[in-house]
C-alpha cells in the first residue's frame, strides 16, 4: 500500500510558475508509473502528465504540453510537476496517483491508476 501526499499548490498570476511535489511512502514506489491529474471546478478529473518507472519516459495531455514538465527522484520517493506559463484555465485541484501495475509505460488511462493522493489546490488569477 502506498500513501501519496501532494504539496506546492497556491495562488499565482497568469504567466507565472509553480512546482508541485508528490511524496510517496512505500518501498516499491520506484517500480510504478506515477501520474498527475487535475479536477477543475465543475469538471471531471482529467489526465495531466505521467512518468514511467524506469526510463522516466513522460507523457502529457495536449493542453499542458510545452508548459508543464514531470520528473521524478526515486531516491527521494518523489515526483514533481513543474508548471510554467500558467493560465486561468489551469486552476484546479492537482492530484498524483500511482499505477495499479508495476513496470508499465507512461501512456496510461485514468482507470489504470489505483492509489490517489488528496490533492493540492492551484489557483491562477488573470
Amino acid at each position: 500500500q502506498v500513501t501519496l501526499v501532494e504539496s506546492g499548490g497556491g495562488l499565482v498570476q497568469a504567466g507565472g510558475s509553480l512546482r508541485l511535489s508528490c511524496a510517496a511512502s512505500g518501498r516499491t514506489f520506484n517500480s510504478y508509473t506515477i501520474g498527475w491529474f487535475r479536477q477543475r471546478p465543475g469538471k471531471e478529473r482529467e489526465f495531466v502528465a505521467a512518468i514511467s518507472w524506469g526510463l522516466f519516459n513522460a507523457y502529457y495531455a495536449d493542453s499542458v504540453k510545452g508548459r508543464f514538465t514531470i520528473s521524478r527522484d526515486n531516491a527521494k520517493n518523489a515526483v514533481y510537476l513543474q508548471m510554467n506559463s500558467l493560465k486561468p484555465e489551469d486552476t484546479a485541484v492537482y492530484i498524483c496517483a500511482q499505477h495499479r501495475v508495476p513496470f508499465t509505460t507512461a501512456q496510461a488511462q485514468q482507470a489504470d491508476f489505483g492509489s490517489w493522493g488528496q490533492g493540492t489546490q492551484v489557483t491562477v488569477s488573470s
